[in-house]
């Protein structure tokens, strides 16, 4: 198994999430400050790209330069484009709580999912042991269009998180944070999900935010509390190797000028009792063997 150390580029985050590569930059949502945010390279030349009152999660781009974007309170989605803001879709009737991670294809359908409960009221009511013992309630993953429609509503999901799509366009693959897994769906032409199937299945790994390499492994974010790594698997199970972060890590994304540095948003936690007030939030990085591949 091959190890790395992160380092840290930047701090004074909130909650950071959904982080994506575009345009030379790394863009990403930052929950408790309320804003969709982008640095340079190496961390520097913050800039807040856009205020989301409502917290933003999940981001996406089409093919036209077009935003889109996850208000999570709201359970919306929503575009912006030349400094317009337009909401899309409201799927309110398919969460159980907030909504959450969201990425596209290149035909512009999108596959969000949400939390499905409160996490942050269970885990202090019940502690984690409680929430293992008693599985929470599952929730949907919702397939929509760029026009505002739902194509389809994809039940059952224990926390639907990170999601990734393979290069070819066929292949769309979330990780359900509660069952310690990351499960894959073959993509149909009209963009709706079929063929469900396990993946990765993990050995207590709460699966959070991804990517894809081009060797078609995944780096995901293990947001156990105290673990302090993302771990990079192999279809079937196999962790190949590890990065080292100086607190838990909730996301992760491949990007720089080749690709192959993974940046990495850690925070002390995800519990917004303790941390919303908070601006203890980083950006790791390291550099990896294998650059990205695939959507986002």
């Amino acid at each position: 198994m091959t190890t790395y150390t992160a380092t840290t580029l930047t701090t004074g985050l909130g909650f950071g999430e959904g982080p994506r590569w575009h345009d030379g930059r790394l863009w990403f949502s930052d929950f408790y400050r309320h804003g969709i945010f982008s640095v340079a390279a190496d961390g520097t030349d913050e800039r807040l790209e856009h205020a989301v009152v409502t917290q933003p999660s999940g981001l996406d781009w089409t093919s036209d330069g077009t935003l889109y974007f996850v208000s999570m309170i709201d359970h919306t989605i929503r575009s912006l484009r030349n400094g317009v803001e337009t909401t899309i879709l409201d799927f309110s009737e398919h969460c159980g709580f907030w909504a959450n991670d969201m990425t596209m294809n290149s035909a512009g359908i999108g596959y969000v999912g949400n939390f499905g409960f409160d996490l942050d009221t269970l885990l202090h009511e019940k502690g984690a042991e409680g929430l293992l013992a008693d599985p929470p309630p599952s929730t949907n993953i919702v397939v929509f269009n760029t026009a505002g429609e739902i194509l389809q509503v994809v039940p059952d999901m224990a926390f639907p998180n990170g999601t990734v799509i393979t290069p070819d366009g066929k292949t769309l693959i979330v990780g359900e944070t509660m069952a310690f897994r990351l499960t894959a769906f073959d993509i149909n032409a009209d963009g709706t999900l079929s063929n469900r199937r396990i993946w990765a299945q993990l050995d207590f790994v709460a699966t959070d935010g991804m990517c894809l390499d081009a060797e078609g492994q995944i780096w995901l974010a293990n947001a156990m509390p105290g673990v302090n790594a993302c771990l990079r698997v192999k279809e079937g199970g196999e962790i190949t190797a590890t990065v080292t972060t100086s607190q838990t890590s909730f996301a992760c994304m491949l990007g720089g000028d080749d690709g192959s540095t993974l940046y990495i948003h850690t925070a002390p936690s995800s519990d917004r009792f303790e941390i919303a007030d908070k601006t203890d939030g980083k950006i790791e990085a390291a550099n990896v063997a294998v650059p990205r591949a695939g959507r986002p």
